[in-house]
């Protein structure tokens, strides 16, 4: 999603706070409830040194009692185009790392920078800008959203920009993120979408289906091709009809199929996330922000590409005719929603924030549980669910607020 120059917003960024424990110090975390991927352990512990979680730590080991507080992993965004008033799809590299930030402040410690709809040439230099911001550790790779979608379906993405799924230039895109490409978004009932999804499953990249107007049986056959991701399920997609069941149906039916849901309270009925979790489960639903520049910064006007955003009550929506243009969504909000409001438990919004979309990426022997060797990616939340530290790669970003 692009911002244009003088984008405006209320600024009200999450900010770190000053914490008794030093970054990198040998840490352990007890008495809290630990969300392990066995179940939740009560008056349990978690010893870090350097970057990774450990067995155990040293006798010099920096004691935490975090009791009355949950330790649950890093969230994992599969889907990300920005925040703290930054883009990823247009900013500067220290904007993109603003943007970053501000997502790690509210326990994103592990993110995918995802592109909107723009010509062939800014797509192919934004892969070579954030690809090298992947190489640094900052990043875990690019997600292309568009331009290969429906125009039927197209949300907030510039019709004039759209085009067919060539396999030529879905490589092109592909080889432009030197090796960094993790997913891609397209139509896949359109001229060369089927042989695009081959493509990317033969790359490695996941091949996602959204922005689409396919047919159940068209939606089968882009599984079957390879197609493993739904794109924010439900969003910019037929409805699910007795006679027509579209593409919700097959996704949702299909064990190969991860379905992405933005749990904001805007994307979605509370019902229809429920019925997701009912037939896919938690090991199969990964919740995204699916954040534009808005996400941890503020109301205002914003532009995406062309198209003119009014944000109002943290909802982003196109002026010219209301569609929804993204969200404002951090993950932490996305985890408080998941288990006050849509009665899911713990386990289950830890294992769509985290483990889900780490297996997903092909990362979750290094992220996505808390587990000796894993990286010390993890949040410490209060009983209402509040953040009170973030820790990334066994440094503090935000905490420990106990007192």
């Amino acid at each position: 999603m692009t911002d244009a120059p003088g984008a405006r917003g209320t600024a009200r960024p999450a900010t770190s706070h000053p914490h008794p424990a030093t970054s990198g110090t040998p840490t352990v975390l007890t008495g809290a409830t630990v969300v392990l991927p066995t179940g939740s352990v009560e008056n349990g512990q978690v010893a870090i040194e350097g970057t990774h979680i450990t067995r155990s730590a040293p006798d010099n080991a920096q004691v935490i009692n975090a009791a009355d507080h949950f330790v649950i992993p890093g969230f994992v965004d599969l889907h990300n185009h920005g925040g703290g008033g930054a883009s990823f799809t247009s900013g500067t590299v220290d904007d993109v790392l603003k943007g970053i930030h501000t997502h790690r402040l509210h326990g994103t410690t592990t993110l995918v920078a995802s592109t909107v709809t723009g010509d062939m040439d800014s797509l192919t230099h934004r892969a070579g800008l954030l690809s090298e911001l992947a190489e640094q550790g900052e990043i875990a790779g690019v997600h292309f959203e568009g331009p290969f979608i429906s125009p039927c379906r197209k949300g907030a993405h510039s019709e004039a920009l759209l085009r067919d799924p060539h396999p030529a230039e879905v490589r092109k895109l592909v080889d432009a993120a030197r090796g960094r490409a993790k997913m891609l978004t397209l139509a896949t009932e359109l001229p060369g979408g089927l042989d695009s999804v081959r493509l990317l499953a033969d790359q490695g990249v996941i091949a996602a289906i959204g922005h689409t107007d396919a047919t159940y049986e068209q939606t089968v056959q882009a599984i079957d091709a390879g197609a493993t991701v739904a794109t924010h399920l439900f969003n910019a997609m037929p409805p699910l009809g007795h006679r027509s069941p579209g593409p919700i149906t097959a996704l949702l039916e299909d064990d190969r199929v991860t379905v992405e849901l933005i749990n904001d309270g805007t994307h979605l009925h509370p019902a229809a996330l429920r019925l997701a979790f009912r037939h896919a489960g938690a090991d199969r639903v990964a919740f995204i922000t699916d954040a534009m520049d808005a996400a941890g910064f503020g109301d205002g006007r914003y532009w995406l590409g062309p198209l003119e955003v009014e944000v109002a009550d943290g909802v982003a929506r196109l002026v010219e005719d209301g569609t929804i243009a993204g969200s404002t969504l951090t993950l932490d909000r996305a985890f408080k929603r998941a288990v006050t409001v849509d009665g899911l438990s713990v386990e289950d919004a830890v294992t769509a924030l985290s483990a889900t979309p780490a297996r997903l990426l092909g990362m979750a022997d290094t992220i996505g549980s808390l587990e000796p060797g894993k990286y010390a990616d993890l949040l410490i939340l209060d009983s209402a669910y509040e953040v009170k530290g973030v820790m990334r790669r066994g440094e503090w970003v935000v905490g420990p607020q106990l007192g």
